[in-house]
């Protein structure tokens, strides 16, 4: 059933939908600061949020590097997640806004 569901993700092309998704729902596990968060935009391997606090906003921006890693843990662990797309793939980078 896996690889059938796989198989049908990848036929359909909405593997880069559902990866960018999966990376917003991360970011929400990962960051604690979801109701904070305002806007989500992914490209290029580049997250961008905007968050309402700048007092938030704050204390993320020193924890970005350890932010990218468990999200990109939290990922690897996700079963909708596919690994192998060029273009929406890991994240690499975290920008604050």
């Amino acid at each position: 059933m896996d690889e059938l569901v796989r198989a049908y993700i990848k036929s359909m092309r909405l593997a880069p939908g559902l990866n960018t998704q999966r990376i917003f729902a991360a970011w929400d596990a990962c960051s604690g600061a979801a109701p904070f968060t305002l806007r989500r935009f992914f490209r290029s391997g580049t997250l961008y949020i905007t968050v309402s606090s700048s007092v938030v906003r704050n204390q993320l921006y020193f924890q970005r590097d350890l932010l990218v890693e468990k999200m990109n843990a939290w990922l690897s662990g996700d079963a909708l997640f596919t690994e192998d797309n060029r273009s929406v793939g890991y994240i690499r980078n975290l920008v604050l806004k």
